[in-house]
């Protein structure tokens, strides 16, 4: 009921406003003592395992520098099996499966349109996909589910409704009208893309490939060719959220199957599916 009200508040609320400032108070440096007290209650409320931070609570400068937080080295070891595709992301399975009719579910009620999420682009019907949620406690980097070259990006503003599970069961479309931030990664069987989705106290979004920042004002749809290509191994870095979201896969029609379940807790670097490079010609 709580989260169902929050919801309906929201519906009055300037989202993109809001998260913007939400953001920007985020990233600010404040005193120490204050962001000591800060931290200690974010780490105490989200039940946040430090043994795995890089460096000490006392390192970071501010929530956005903790919440993007590295993870100690080798924390993630990186699922080697030349077929694997790795979650991207540490997080929860929304949903997974094959892309039919156009439908992607956010919830047992609601679903989204894979062309929409990709403001137009076709190519995944009958591909897989797969919905990660990542909640606040979470490693907030997100990386590469196989080994591939950043083809291109795109980048859509749009609302920024929470996501957690009311606002998946009662919005709309909720992921396909959410900002988003989509890499596109070339590899040995096709075109895969990798979608950041925005939601609502997002400050930001940024990737490793481009000093695009979302969420600064613009309102404008940008779509970006890389000449040349970076290649990013699998398990490299892509991204990072500034306050935490969701993270979509789509994969072309039968170049991937699944190995995980809707519900499952993941990690970074983990199998969560099985790669079939014969089925599709590098693109």
């Amino acid at each position: 009921m709580k989260d169902a009200l929050i919801v309906s508040a929201l519906s009055l609320v300037p989202k993109r406003t809001a998260s913007g400032w939400m953001g920007a108070l985020a990233r600010t440096e404040l005193p120490r003592p204050l962001l000591s007290l800060l931290l200690r209650w974010y780490v105490w409320k989200y039940n946040v395992n430090l043994a795995e931070a890089a460096e000490p609570l006392s390192a970071y400068p501010s929530l956005v520098a903790f919440f993007t937080r590295a993870l100690v080295t080798g924390s993630r070891p990186i699922c080697p099996d030349a077929d694997a595709i790795l979650s991207p992301a540490d997080g929860k399975v929304y949903a997974c499966g094959v892309v039919t009719d156009d439908r992607i579910p956010q919830s047992d009620t609601q679903h989204f349109s894979a062309r929409e999420l990709l403001a137009g682009k076709e190519g995944y019907e009958g591909g897989a996909y797969a919905v990660i949620y990542l909640s606040p406690r979470d490693y907030h980097r997100v990386h590469t589910p196989c080994a591939g070259e950043v083809d291109r990006f795109q980048y859509v503003p749009g609302a920024l409704w929470p996501v957690f599970p009311a606002a998946t069961q009662r919005i709309p479309f909720l992921f396909s009208r959410n900002e988003r931030l989509t890499t596109m990664l070339r590899t040995t069987f096709g075109e895969v893309a990798l979608v950041m989705v925005g939601a609502f106290g997002v400050g930001r979004m940024r990737v490793v490939y481009d000093d695009i920042v979302t969420n600064a004002g613009g309102n404008d749809t940008i779509e970006k060719a890389l000449l040349p290509a970076p290649a990013l191994a699998a398990g490299a870095e892509v991204g990072r959220f500034e306050m935490g979201s969701t993270v979509v896969l789509l994969f072309p029609p039968g170049s991937a199957e699944w190995t995980v379940k809707p519900g499952e807790a993941v990690r970074f670097g983990e199998r969560i599916g099985r790669a079939r490079p014969e089925q599709n010609a590098a693109v």
